[in-house]
C-alpha cells in the first residue's frame, strides 16, 4: 500500500491560510451533524477537549480511556504553563514571535502552516479555559500572570502554580461531563483500543478489550480520532504514567498510517534522578523552575562530594550562563539537557551516582524572599522534599535528564487526518507541530488547540461528503478484526515462558536509552536494531503471561504493550540511522559543530520522515514530506 503524502496546506499568505481554510472547507448542516458518529480515544487534554466540542456541535460521541475516570489522563501531570501570544507583559510578543520561537525551537524540522496556526489560536485557548474557570495565577491588579520558558526572551507561558496541566483537565473535563449529561457523549472508562477497523480503506470503527471483564467489543463510527498521547515509555523509565503506551497509534499504523519522525523524542533536563533499579518510573520537576533556580555544577571534581554550602561562589561553574548568556538558564530542553550530560561525563557531576547537577534556588529567596518562590513552586518543592527527603528552600534540587515527550507521532495533515481515510490524530498522538524540539509549555497549547479549534472544524470536511448511513459492526470487518485481537491475546498467554514482561520492558528501555537516547551515533544505533530484534524474538518465545484473557489481567495488559513498544523501537532506531544530522533531541555524535552543538542537514534532511509499515519484521518504506521554509530563514539555531 503506498499513499501519496499530500499535506493540503492551504494556498496564501501564511497569517491568512487558516481563515481562508475555514472558510472555503465543507460544512454539515447543524440539523444533519446529529446523524454523524464520531468516537475519540483518550480522555486527555486533546481528546476531552475535542469529544466535548464534537458533542457541543451536536455530532454523537462516543470516548473511550482506559482510566476510570478522564481526570486520570497524563495530562494531569503537566506543571509549568500553557503559552500564548497575548503579549499581557507588554514585552514585544506577538502571534509571528511565538511562530518563530516555536518553528526555531524544534530547529526547523516543523511545518511551517500548522505552527503558526498553533500560535494563531493560542490567544482563544486562554479566554476559553478562564471561561471554565480555570484559576491562572494573576498579577496584584487581577490581571492574568505569565512567566517564562525556555528558549524564548518573553514572558508568554500561564500557569497555575506547578499544577497546570490539572486545572486545565479539570476544565476540559467539566466540558466533556456536561456532554456526557446532555447524552450526547457515551463514556467507556477501564476500556482499551486493540485495533482499528478499515472498510474500503476508511476508518469505520474500533476493537476494544474492556480491561476488567476482558470482553472484546466491536464499535463502528464515521470518524475516529486518536487522542493517545506520546510514546516516551519505550525507554521503559520516563517521566510518563506507567500506564502511557503506543498501542493506538501502533496498531493504526500496521493497518497504514505512516508513523512521522518516530526519532524524535524529547529529554526534559529538569528530573529528579534515577536513584536505583527499584524504580519504575521517572518524576519531572517544572521547566518553570529554571526561571528562578540556576543551574551549577562545581567547577572542580575534586569538589563533587562536598555539600553545596560548602562549595565558595567562585568555585561553582553555572555554565549554562556562562555558554549562552543572552538565554543562559532558559535555553531549549534539548540544549539545556546535552549540556547537564556534557558536564556530568566531565567528572563535574554531583550526587551518589555522579548523573545529577544543581538547580539553586537561593539567590532567588534572599533577592524575593521565601515565600516568592512558595507562593510560585510551593508544591513542586513539596513533591521534591517528599521524593528525596531534601529541602530546596535550604539546598539545592538535583536534577538530571530523562525522557519526556515524543515530537515524533503519526504523520496527519493540515486537517490532522493521517493517510488512513477518516483516521485522525490530535495532540501528542501526531507529529505536527514541534519539529525535532518542542519549547516548554507547548504541549498543553497544541492539545487544547487541537481538540477545542482544529478539528471540530476540519473533521467536517470529512464528514460532509459521507453517506449518513454506513457500515456497522455486522460487516465482515468487525467479526475479522475481533479475531485478530483474541488470536494474538491468545498467543502472548499461551507462550507460557520463564520471564515477565516488565524484565523485556527493563531491556528494551536499556537499549533505547543507551543508544537512542540523548545522543545517537552510526555504530551505536546498528547495535541497538540487532539488540531489539533479538528482544523482540525472545519475547515471543520466553514471555509469561499468568491469567487468561477472561476479565481482569494487568500482565497481558502490559505483555500486549511492550510487544508494540519493541516493533516501535526498532523503528526509531531505523529513522534515527537513516537521519545522518544533527537537530533538536536527535543528537547523532558524528554531526555537531566545534562547539558541540547540534549541526543540521537542511540541504539533504529538510523533510518529515513518514514510515510505512510491511508486516512483522519487514524493512518499514521512507515517504518524505519536504518542508519549505517562506517565512522564517534557515539558519543555525543560537541561544547566545
Amino acid at each position: 500500500m503506498n499513499r501519496e503524502l499530500k499535506s493540503h496546506i492551504p494556498e496564501g499568505a501564511i497569517a491568512e491560510k487558516w481563515d481562508n481554510h475555514k472558510f472555503n472547507i465543507r460544512l454539515v448542516n447543524p440539523a444533519n451533524k446529529r446523524k454523524y458518529n464520531i468516537i475519540v480515544v483518550g480522555t486527555g487534554l486533546a481528546g476531552a477537549s475535542a469529544a466535548a466540542s464534537f458533542a457541543e456541535l451536536g455530532y454523537n460521541v462516543k470516548a473511550f480511556t482506559f482510566h476510570d475516570s478522564p481526570r486520570r489522563a497524563h495530562s494531569i501531570a503537566a506543571q509549568g504553563g500553557i503559552n500564548a501570544a497575548k503579549n499581557y507583559q507588554n514585552d514585544g510578543d506577538s502571534i509571528f514571535r511565538l511562530f518563530y520561537d516555536t518553528v526555531k525551537g524544534g530547529d526547523y524540522r516543523s511545518r511551517e502552516a500548522n505552527v503558526y496556526r498553533l500560535a494563531q489560536v493560542s490567544v482563544s485557548i486562554i479566554d476559553q479555559c478562564v471561561a471554565q474557570g480555570v484559576p491562572f495565577a494573576r498579577e496584584y491588579g487581577g490581571l492574568l500572570d505569565n512567566r517564562s520558558f525556555g528558549g524564548a526572551l518573553v514572558s508568554r507561558t500561564f500557569y497555575a502554580k506547578g499544577q497546570t496541566g490539572q486545572q486545565l483537565l479539570l476544565g476540559a473535563y467539566s466540558a466533556l461531563s456536561r456532554q456526557v449529561a446532555t447524552g450526547k457523549v457515551k463514556m467507556y472508562p477501564r476500556t482499551e483500543m486493540l485495533d482499528v477497523v478499515l472498510i474500503d480503506g476508511k476508518a469505520r470503527g474500533i476493537i476494544t478489550r474492556n480491561l476488567i471483564t476482558g470482553a472484546v467489543e466491536a464499535h463502528d463510527a464515521h470518524a475516529v480520532v486518536l487522542a493517545t498521547g506520546g510514546y516516551s515509555n519505550v525507554f521503559y523509565l520516563s517521566t510518563n504514567a506507567m500506564a502511557c503506551n503506543a498501542t493506538a497509534a501502533w496498531r493504526a499504523h500496521r493497518h497504514g498510517a505512516y508513523f512521522a519522525n518516530p526519532c524524535f523524542t524529547q529529554i526534559h533536563p529538569t528530573c529528579i534522578p534515577v536513584s536505583g533499579d527499584h524504580q519504575s518510573k521517572l518524576t519531572l520537576m517544572s521547566e518553570s523552575l529554571r526561571n528562578d533556580g540556576r543551574v551549577w555544577v562545581p567547577r572542580n571534581p575534586a569538589d563533587k562530594n562536598k555539600k553545596p554550602s560548602e562549595i565558595a561562589e567562585k568555585d561553582r561553574f553555572y555554565y549554562l550562563e556562562e555558554k549562552y548568556p543572552t538565554f543562559g538558564n532558559l535555553v531549549p530542553r534539548d540544549v539545556a539537557s546535552r549540556n547537564a550530560k556534557y558536564v556530568c561525563d566531565e567528572g563535574l557531576g554531583v550526587g551518589k551516582t555522579g548523573k545529577a547537577v544543581y538547580l539553586d534556588f537561593s539567590d532567588a529567596i534572599k533577592r524575593e524572599g521565601r515565600k516568592y518562590v512558595e507562593d510560585k513552586y510551593g508544591n513542586l518543592f513539596d513533591m521534591y522534599q517528599r521524593i528525596t527527603d531534601d529541602n530546596p528552600y535550604e539546598t539545592p534540587m538535583r536534577i538530571y535528564p530523562a525522557p519526556h515527550y515524543t515530537m515524533g507521532g503519526l504523520w496527519v495533515d493540515y486537517n490532522l487526518m493521517t493517510t488512513i481515510e477518516g483516521l485522525y490524530a490530535i495532540g501528542e498522538a501526531n507529529f505536527s507541530d514541534h519539529g525535532a524540539n518542542r519549547l516548554g509549555a507547548s504541549a498543553l497549547m497544541q492539545g487544547l488547540a487541537d481538540g477545542y479549534f482544529v478539528i471540530p472544524y476540519t473533521i467536517g470536511n470529512y464528514l460532509a461528503a459521507e453517506p449518513y448511513k454506513v457500515e456497522d459492526t455486522s460487516h465482515p470487518a468487525f467479526s475479522e478484526a475481533i479475531d485478530r485481537v483474541k488470536e494474538r491475546m491468545n498467543r502472548l498467554i499461551n507462550i507460557k515462558g520463564n520471564t515477565v514482561p516488565d524484565d523485556f520492558h527493563r531491556k528494551l528501555g536499556r537499549i533505547m536509552w543507551d543508544h537512542c537516547g540523548m545522543s545517537r551515533t552510526g555504530d551505536g544505533l546498528k547495535q541497538a536494531r540487532e539488540q531489539v530484534r533479538q528482544l523482540r524474538e525472545e519475547f515471543w518465545k520466553d514471555v509469561k503471561v499468568v491469567g487468561t484473557a477472561d476479565g481482569l489481567n494487568t500482565e497481558l495488559e502490559k505483555a500486549s504493550r511492550i510487544a508494540d513498544f519493541l516493533e516501535l523501537g526498532e523503528l526509531m532506531i531505523v529513522d534515527a540511522l537513516d537521519r545522518e544530522e544533527s537537530c533538536g533531541g536527535h543528537f547523532r555524535e558524528e554531526h555537531q559543530t566545534p562547539e558541540g552543538e547540534a549541526l543540521r542537514n537542511d540541504e539533504d534532511f529538510a523533510y518529515v520522515a513518514a514510515w510505512e509499515y510491511q508486516g512483522e519484521n519487514k524493512d518499514f518504506i521512507l515517504h518524505k514530506e519536504d518542508l519549505a521554509f517562506e517565512n522564517v530563514k534557515l539558519t543555525q539555531r543560537s541561544y547566545k
